[in-house]
Formats: C-alpha cells, sequence, structure tokens
C-alpha cells in the first residue's frame, strides 16, 4: 500500500501530525516501536508524572494545609502502590485515546522499528524479526529524545538504584535519601515529588543557578521557595563519578570554580542533565539527511530535510524540547504537505515547570533582552497582594511582564504561582497578537481570581497597580 504520508514515531508531535494530515485528506500511517503510541510523553514522561505530581501534592496537603482551613484531619499514611496505580491508570486512558483518535481518523498503525531507506522509502522490522518495506510520498521523523546522561561520566542506569526519569516514576518505596543530577525541569519535578512523600533530596547542579534558561529572578526566587520545602542545593557543582555503593550510590563533585571534591551518599540518584535525540538506527546518514554538530537533523523553515520529501520535527530539530512544540510542528508539516501555509511562532512558545508553585515563562527574559540591547520596562506583582490567593493559602509567587519600552509591547511573561501554567497562556495569546502590557491591563479580569495578579502586572508594567 502507497501512502501520502509515513510518520515515524507516536509522541506528541508524531501523532498530532498524523491526525492532522489525516483530517486534511492524507492517507497516513504510523510506524511506532512501542507496543502502545503516545511516546515518551504519555507513556514515561509528561503525563505519568503530572499524576504523581499531583497525587503527592494531595498527599503533602493532606497533612500540611488543611488544618488552618479548619479541616482536621488525621496524619495522612501513604499508599504508594495506589498512588502508582493512579499514575499507571492515568497513562493506560491517554494511550488508548491516542489508538482511538487513530482509528477515528482511518490512520494505519505499524508496530515496530523503523528505518528511512531513502526518498519514499521506509522499512519497518517488528519484534519477530519480520520486515515489511512501506512506499510513501513523504516521511516525517518524529523519534523524539532520549536520556542524555553525564558528560564525561559514565554512569551506570539500572533503573533501582541509579535512575532516569523512567525509574523516577516507578521507585517501589519512598528513599530515605535521593540526589537529583540536574537542577532543570526534570530533575526539580521529580525531585519534588519524592521530597513530599519524605525523602530528603538534595539537587546537584553545574550551573550557578536552578532553571538555567529561565528569568534569573524567577529563578532565585523559586530556588528559596524549594529550599523552604526541604530541598538543598549544591549549585556550580561538576559531578565526577556516579557509582553504586552497597544498597545505595556515592555521587562525587567539584566545585566548577575551584575546589576539593565531595562525596554523599543517597538511596537514589535520579540522573536528570536533560535528554538527546533520539535517532540510532533510523539509517539517516545512509540516507543522506544531514545532521547537525548536536546530533539534531537539520531542517530548512518548512522542516524539510537535506532530502526531498522528508521531514522532521520535535526533539530531534532544533529548539526547545517541548511536547507542545513537537504539536505544533506537526501540524504546520501536516497544513505545509497538503498545501497549505503551516507555521509555528518560536517567539511564543509557554514553558512551565509542574511544581508546586508552578513556574511558567513565555517569551524573553531580562537576561535575553539585555544582551540584545533591547530597552525594556519590568511590571511585577505578587501573589500576596492577591485576595484570591489569600483565600487559598497561596500567596507564594510573583507575576512579572516585560515590554518594549517605546511601543509597550510586550516581549515575555514570567509567573512563579499556584496554576502558573494555566495563567501563563493569556500572555501567551496577548503576544501572539502583538499586544501591549496596557493592552492586558484594560482587559477586564474577574474577581476574586489569580489572574488579576496577571492584569496588575501589567497595569505595573505601563503605569502604577491598583493593589499595591
Amino acid at each position: 500500500m502507497a501512502y501520502d504520508l509515513i510518520v515515524i514515531g507516536s509522541g506528541p508531535g508524531g501523532y498530532v501530525c498524523a491526525i492532522k494530515a489525516a483530517q486534511l485528506g492524507l492517507k497516513v500511517g504510523v510506524v511506532e516501536k512501542r507496543a502502545t503510541y503516545g511516546g515518551t510523553c504519555l507513556n514515561i514522561g509528561c503525563i505519568p508524572s503530572k499524576a504523581l505530581l499531583h497525587a503527592s501534592e494531595m498527599f503533602h496537603q493532606a497533612g500540611h494545609g488543611l488544618d488552618a482551613l479548619g479541616v482536621e484531619v488525621a496524619a495522612p499514611k501513604l499508599n504508594l502502590g495506589k498512588m502508582m496505580a493512579h499514575k499507571d491508570a492515568t497513562v493506560k486512558a491517554n494511550v488508548e485515546g491516542v489508538s482511538f483518535l487513530f482509528k477515528k481518523n482511518k490512520i494505519d498503525g505499524i508496530q515496530g522499528t523503523g528505518k528511512v531507506l531513502g526518498q519514499g522509502k521506509v522499512s519497518v522490522t517488528n519484534d519477530k524479526g519480520e520486515e515489511q518495506i512501506l512506499e510513501t510520498k513523504n516521511i516525517v521523523i518524529a523519534t523524539g529524545s532520549d536520556v542524555a546522561g553525564i558528560p564525561g561520566v559514565q554512569v551506570d542506569i539500572d533503573e533501582k538504584v541509579i535512575i532516569s526519569s523512567t525509574g523516577g516514576i516507578a521507585l517501589e518505596k519512598v528513599p530515605a535519601n535521593m540526589i537529583v543530577v540536574g537542577g532543570g525541569v526534570i530533575g526539580l519535578e521529580l525531585g519534588s515529588v519524592w521530597a513530599r512523600l519524605g525523602a530528603k533530596v538534595t539537587v546537584v547542579e553545574y550551573l550557578d543557578a536552578i532553571l538555567g534558561g529561565m528569568d534569573g529572578e524567577v529563578s532565585k526566587q523559586f530556588q528559596r521557595m524549594l529550599a523552604k520545602q526541604g530541598m538543598e542545593f549544591k549549585l556550580g557543582a561538576k559531578v565526577t563519578g556516579v557509582v553504586k555503593d552497597g544498597k545505595g550510590a556515592k555521587v562525587t563533585f567539584e566545585p566548577v570554580k575551584g575546589g576539593d571534591a565531595v562525596t554523599l551518599d543517597a538511596d537514589v540518584v535520579l540522573i536528570a542533565t536533560g535528554r538527546k535525540p533520539y535517532t540510532e538506527g533510523l539509517g539517516l546518514a545512509e540516507a543522506g539527511v544531514v545532521m547537525d554538530p548536536r546530533g539534531r537533523v537539520e531542517i530548512d523553515n518548512h522542516f524539510q530535510t537535506s532530502v526531498t520529501g522528508i521531514y522532521a520535527i520535535g526533539d530531534v530539530v532544533r529548539g526547545p524540547m517541548l511536547a507542545h512544540k513537537a504539536e505544533d510542528e506537526g501540524v504546520a508539516v501536516a497544513e505545509i504537505l497538503a498545501g497549505q501555509a503551516g507555521h509555528v511562532n518560536y517567539d511564543v512558545i509557554p514553558g512551565v515547570v509542574y511544581t508546586q508553585p508552578e513556574v511558567a515563562s513565555v517569551g524573553k527574559t531580562e537576561e535575553e533582552l539585555k544582551a540584545a540591547g533591547i530597552a525594556y520596562k519590568v511590571g511585577k506583582f505578587p501573589f500576596t497582594a492577591n485576595g484570591r490567593a489569600r483565600a487559598m493559602q497561596a500567596t507564594d509567587g510573583f507575576v512579572k511582564i516585560l515590554a518594549d519600552k517605546e511601543t509597550d509591547r510586550v516581549l515575555g511573561g514570567h509567573i512563579v504561582g499556584f496554576g502558573a501554567g494555566e495563567m501563563i497562556h493569556e500572555i501567551a495569546v496577548l503576544m501572539e497578537f502583538g499586544g501591549s502590557s496596557e493592552d492586558l491591563g484594560r482587559t477586564c479580569h474577574a474577581h476574586p481570581t489569580m489572574s488579576e495578579a496577571v492584569k496588575e502586572a501589567a497595569l505595573s508594567t505601563f503605569f502604577k497597580p491598583i493593589h499595591m
């Protein structure tokens, strides 16, 4: 059977691309090596981690936050097995949802490992070693990413004692001590899960700040909040060794700016130093597909690789490794293949850290604007001055808006606080339409809501806030 499009990989980029292409009238097949659809995100990444984040937050709240509201309950008891069952049920519902959507849109799912044989040909080998050759007009590579490890350090990840994010969502008991190598999104999210469940968590980070790519003020304030929750941080620390030791492991690191090496013991070590594009075994080099020095697939402004008819999206190409970025690229490619004008605005892609409180960001940081020589103004508003936040005991954090000094066009928005991942989107929509801080500040917001803090930050940017 000949296809209009074969997508290799069924993660958020791949399955969204396939569905959109099918909706636009293309005959689509999806090659997936897992037994279930959804890729890393739905199976072992975004979705299961959010299930555990929510469940652990509820556990922590039951033990620490209800009494002040007049809700008196006995000390909560953790049933980790049930919590993991909730996580697994969430995953099952989501991957089955993708399978349903494939059937609804008449998309052929082909189970097996895909390999590009050249323009218009894809080989698929199933778990029995049987191979079939698929013919297609176009190919989209959407194979995602894999655990990067620690540069220059050999680490034996067994997913029991020394774990990646995969093991981080499947521990059978709460460790007494956990060391997280890497102070990025994955490390902080999973570290906060196990900290709330009772582990003593220490984060070891090479940079001088956590969440290195985020706004500097946001990073500093957020670190203080996590420290109040009991998490410890070793910043500016280069890890030189991670080895098993008895029933636990040892992590050795040395100060980046010089000093003596330090060794810490832990029951579990989580390696959370980022991810790398997954292109192994795809036959890209043999097919003539050019890669960049960082191992990513090179694409043009229409997502096409160096080979006509072969496209790539998501974690295997340039840009942030975010599921929603991959989804938007998948939609854009499908539209291009259907003769439409697919496009992604990379200046307006939100990023969220799903801890408690959440951290959300869109657009430029102060550091980026300074480096670019762009004159800007800043507006901030704390949740301590927000009525709904006080009522909910959710006063940690603030909203920060950055706008062009001359035109008032909003260039970036940053939120630390309860529900930040939901509130960031009104700033994203505003930026998509080139709006100003005055536009946002003059937009009526329901009272009382947490989102009023966004309005007040916008008022603060172009003139003065009302409630501060």
